[in-house]
């Protein structure tokens, strides 16, 4: 089995500077929402869906759109165009550890998905309403990715 391969030990403890930063700010929304009244949606699995949904588009949205680019900029560089609308980024060798967490949707999903949950338990409306509308976006998206492909073969069907 091959060990997998790290930059320099600077880089290790940037890792453990992010895990500890992570534990931290997961720590604070659990106790600033100790007590409060939590999620406002009816029934455990629908909140649950309703999160997945806002956090799959607002990672995208943080690590891969264009228009958030300049937040990435410092961290990141251009690779290649990606999705629609989205870039694909690698993370500036200055940088690596916080590149790679603002250019990943998964890694900067597990930080999205956090800070909702904690947030809905000291806003549940408003952060509800956040959720919705991140939500309808993905799904929205999901549409339009669709619709081209129907008329990508529609096409496709008339030559």
């Amino acid at each position: 089995m091959t060990e997998p391969t790290s930059g320099s030990n600077n880089e290790g403890h940037t890792h453990l500077a992010v895990l500890a930063a992570f534990g931290v700010y997961a720590g604070a929304w659990l106790r600033a929402g100790r007590g409060r009244a939590g999620p406002t949606t009816s029934g455990a699995m629908s909140g649950v869906l309703l999160t997945g949904a806002a956090t799959f588009r607002l990672s995208r949205l943080l690590s891969k759109a264009q228009i958030t680019r300049p937040l990435r900029a410092p961290f990141t560089e251009v690779e290649e165009a990606g999705a629609p609308a989205e870039l694909n980024e690698t993370p500036k060798s200055s940088h690596p550890v916080l590149g790679s967490l603002l250019s990943c949707p998964f890694c900067l999903g597990v930080w999205v998905a956090t800070t909702l949950t904690g947030a809905r338990r000291i806003w549940p409306r408003e952060v509800e309403t956040v959720e919705h509308a991140l939500a309808a976006v993905a799904t929205a998206d999901a549409l339009h990715l669709l619709y081209a492909r129907l008329v990508r073969a529609a096409e496709g069907d008339q030559e």
